[in-house]
């Protein structure tokens, strides 16, 4: 302890000063800290609050704590069938497979046979079911004729009987339908063609199966890449799957008539460009704000925005400043330009109208540039969440409001959303894909059936015209 406080002797001036100086220190560095804490606690309080609503996270991880439905009106109507509704009961076919005629044998009265008894009338009763489903046995012999000229002819062997004995171009599509459309994994449909259908066949057959579909659709994915190039408005997208452990990321491009994917190690542009369609493109593509998509990479394309991505940014800054009313004003002015869009398009209008098209134009740049002055840059490079936001708005609002100047524009990427969706359902029913070569052959045949469904074109059809060597290929007239 210092002597001069024992003493009651004051400290100097010089020492005061210099205790002044040594807490204005500790009070500096401790301000610091509090406002690195207070900043830390705030981007926890961010994460802690995203749900589907207000970021890119989908439905499913909102968990317990999800936000709650809002209620929707009554329709004043009682469950279940309506009065005056048509029914959905089975009704009898006037021409029936099979009739199996049931004669009484003896009088429920006396007991007297009944074998030569006048008829009386008949009750009839239908039953519709599957019959017993069982694998048939084609057996191809090719004969041989031998000519006066002494030559031995062969009858041609039909293109499905390649080997002694082989599964025919049913079960192989069957197999192919199981595994990519109604995401079975492979020793589950090696099961149910052996129990339902009694073919004994091998997990290895079935990834053999799905090997030789993928590559009698090598030139319809050629094809479909080419008609993507050539779109007016091209979605791409991308998510991450699991292949043998590792992290992967399947590209979309597509449009509502065409689907493509491609399996890349990268997220980044390396992959975009393997794909190979991006970089030709000429039209309007549309994508989230992931910076490998910038019209500096590809300014071949006319870009635009997904709206949605935007609303949900929207809706998390609404929450974070609740005392701000910009982010509402944005995401409504948004919201009714898409509306109407809508609305354009459906009574066969050119354009929105302009008196319509500028008042929520207006009423969306003044949002923004309120957030802008309530939200000033921080020094350095990186910056807030919402002022990332706002100069995104701002400097790429051409792209941000492409759907309100073309109506051939839609406001959302959720066509690329869409078609990812059945790789993500994969992911969780099956785990990962073993390989990169079983994982690229899946999403080769899943974007041949994607584009199938889209023509309406049936499913099984289509993959048993692939696995015979006859796929179905578009039409470019189709493309868009």
């Amino acid at each position: 302890m210092d002597d001069r406080r024992v003493s009651g002797e004051e400290p100097s001036r010089e020492e005061l000063l210099a205790l002044v100086a040594a807490q204005a220190r500790v009070i500096e560095a401790q301000a610091q800290r509090i406002e690195q804490l207070e900043a830390l606690v705030s981007e926890l309080q961010r994460r802690l609050g995203q749900n589907s609503r207000n970021s890119s996270k989908p439905p499913s991880s909102d968990g317990p704590a999800k936000p709650a439905r809002r209620p929707s009106p009554g329709s004043g109507r009682s469950p279940g069938k309506q009065p005056g509704a048509p029914g959905a009961n089975l009704s009898r076919s006037a021409d029936p497979d099979v009739v199996v005629d049931h004669l009484p044998q003896a009088c429920r009265g006396c007991g007297q046979d009944l074998v030569a008894a006048a008829e009386a009338g008949v009750m009839v009763r239908q039953v519709v079911d599957i019959p017993q489903i069982t694998t048939s046995t084609t057996e191809h012999r090719m004969h041989k004729r031998r000519c006066t000229c002494g030559a031995v002819t062969t009858a041609a062997t039909p293109p499905e009987a390649s080997a002694p004995v082989v599964y025919g171009p049913n079960l192989r599509a069957l197999a192919v339908y199981l595994l990519v459309f109604q995401h079975v994994p492979v020793e589950r449909t090696a099961m149910l063609l052996a129990d339902v259908y009694g073919a004994a066949v091998s997990t290895g057959w079935v990834c053999r199966t799905l090997a030789r579909a993928s590559d009698a659709l090598a030139d319809v994915d050629k094809l479909l890449k080419t008609l993507l190039v050539a779109a007016q408005v091209l979605h791409v997208d991308e998510t991450s799957t699991q292949v043998a452990g590792r992290r992967y990321w399947l590209h979309v491009a597509c449009t509502p008539m065409l689907t493509a994917f491609h399996l890349h190690a990268s997220r980044g542009r390396a992959a975009v460009d393997e794909f190979g369609i991006l970089p030709e493109f000429a039209g309007v593509c549309v994508h989230d704000a992931l910076s490998v998509y910038d019209a500096k990479a590809y300014p071949k394309a006319v870009h635009a925005l997904c709206g949605a991505h935007l609303i949900r940014e929207l809706v998390a800054a609404d929450e974070a400043h609740p005392a701000q009313k910009w982010p509402a004003q944005a995401r409504d002015a948004l919201l009714a330009l898409n509306r109407a869009a809508h609305r354009a398009r459906a009574t066969g209008l050119p354009q929105i109208p302009p008196e319509i098209a500028e008042f929520y134009l207006t009423l969306f740049t003044q949002a923004v540039s309120v957030g802008l002055s309530l939200h000033s840059r921080a020094a350095g490079r990186e910056q807030s969440k919402t002022r990332n936001l706002l100069e995104r708005l701002r400097d790429r609002a051409d792209q941000v409001l492409r759907f309100a100047h073309d109506l051939a524009v839609p406001f959302t990427n959720n066509q690329a959303e869409r078609d990812l969706r059945p790789a993500k359902t994969q992911l969780k029913i099956s785990g990962c894909h073993r390989s990169t070569t079983g994982a690229a052959a899946w999403l080769r045949v899943r974007g041949y059936i994607s584009t199938v469904r889209k023509h309406g074109i049936n499913v099984m059809t289509a993959i048993r015209d692939a696995v015979t060597g006859n796929p179905w290929t578009p039409q470019a007239a189709l493309q868009t």
